[in-house]
């Protein structure tokens, strides 16, 4: 599924500081701003003041777990009044991904709508350092942004090199309040980045690299950070294995998984780690007879055995029961005369079905929703 001669071209935030504390260099990056707006949620504000920022600050805390249209255009109304020099990131991905597209659009006479797609944002002013505080989404690495349309029900990806940040910053300090079922869920979908980038059918040798470090350190790290939350260690590690598959999405991306687990985000109200955790075992076990030496590769890096599809879907549902993740539907709220409606609209999320190493019916995904019910 690798291939050595397609073209591929990798962004990456221009400084990267890691480390415990690192939080507090990030207002050296903006030392001549006289106005900077944060991004945040109500609980990642707190963090504000370790910012060491610089002249006049704005906050904008209200980003829900699912950011949509509305969300955007509220924090776009407040860069517009307070016209920033910087937009800092302070949170998730949901918050790193508002954070990208305000500092892309707040000076600019583009919309949601015109950008919406690979390629089409025009420039970018603003400075823009992102500070995660999960170890997850990996957003802080990478160019796309995902904002979800409440109309359709659907989410609207933004990829444009313009939404890389001018620096990330990785401090596991950050994380230490996380919650376990929170960390197990986001380290979860950590791992289905690097995951379905490394089994996809745009693998490539490079991002492979990247995958591979990413999924090794979760397999190492994420029950240690889920047994304790102030183990620096393993915080760091689950950091760099959440940025590590940041990088592998704008390259390469993600495949059936992520198609599967977006209904369930949209539609039921999962959070968006969860949802992944739930269909992660499920799609590893369906597209092992096509990818089966990188599948044996995933499950040693986690700690269990791919004898056989049975085999591999019991052990990789264990590795998720084992981080106290509910994983069935059923639990979380679904009914089961939605799943064939969530199926059609996984199966139509082209951008993403197609690079799934096996092909997969309506009917396959639709069987899944009901093996996970």
């Amino acid at each position: 599924m690798t291939s050595m001669t397609a073209s591929i071209t990798l962004h990456q935030p221009r400084r990267l500081i890691v480390g415990a504390g690192t939080i507090g260099e990030v207002g050296n990056l903006v030392a001549d701003a006289t106005a900077t707006l944060v991004i945040a949620t109500p609980i990642t504000a707190g963090f504000v003041d370790r910012l060491k920022l610089p002249g006049k600050i704005e906050i904008f805390d209200a980003i829900p777990g699912e950011p949509d249209v509305a969300t955007l255009d509220a924090a776009l109304a407040v860069a517009r009044r307070v016209r920033p020099q910087a937009v800092i990131g302070l949170g998730g991905g949901s918050v790193l991904d508002v954070a990208k597209l305000v500092a892309a659009l707040w000076d600019s006479e583009q919309t949601l709508a015109d950008v919406a797609g690979p390629n089409k944002v025009a420039g970018r002013n603003t400075r823009l350092i992102q500070v995660a505080t999960t170890a997850g989404t990996g957003s802080e690495a990478g160019i796309r942004s995902l904002i979800t349309d409440p109309v359709k029900g659907a989410k609207i990806a933004v990829e444009s090199p313009h939404m890389i940040a001018d620096a990330a910053v990785l401090d596991p300090q950050l994380t230490f309040t996380v919650p376990p079922a929170v960390t197990a869920a986001t380290g979860v979908d950590a791992m289905a980045h690097c995951v379905e980038a490394f089994t996809n059918k745009r693998a490539h040798p490079m991002i492979d690299g990247f995958a591979r470090m990413g999924f090794r350190l979760v397999g190492k790290y994420l029950a240690r950070a889920v047994k304790d939350g102030s183990d620096t260690e393993a915080r760091e590690g689950m950091m760099l294995a959440s940025y590590y598959g940041g990088i592998c999405l704008g390259p390469v991306n993600t495949a059936a998984g992520h198609a599967i687990a977006y209904p369930l985000g949209t539609r039921l109200g999962l959070p968006h780690g969860l949802a992944n955790a739930i269909v992660f075992p499920h799609v590893l076990a369906f597209n092992q007879r096509v990818v089966a030496e990188k599948t044996a590769e995933v499950a040693e890096a986690l700690g269990f055995s791919a004898n056989s599809p049975d085999a591999l879907l019991e052990n990789a549902c264990l590795f998720c029961t084992d981080l106290d993740i509910e994983m069935q539907l059923s639990r979380h709220g679904a009914k089961e005369d939605a799943l064939a409606g969530y199926a059609a609209e996984a199966h139509a999320n082209r951008r993403l079905m197609d690079n799934n190493p096996a092909d997969m019916a309506v009917e396959d995904v639709l069987a899944i929703y009901r093996a996970a019910y």
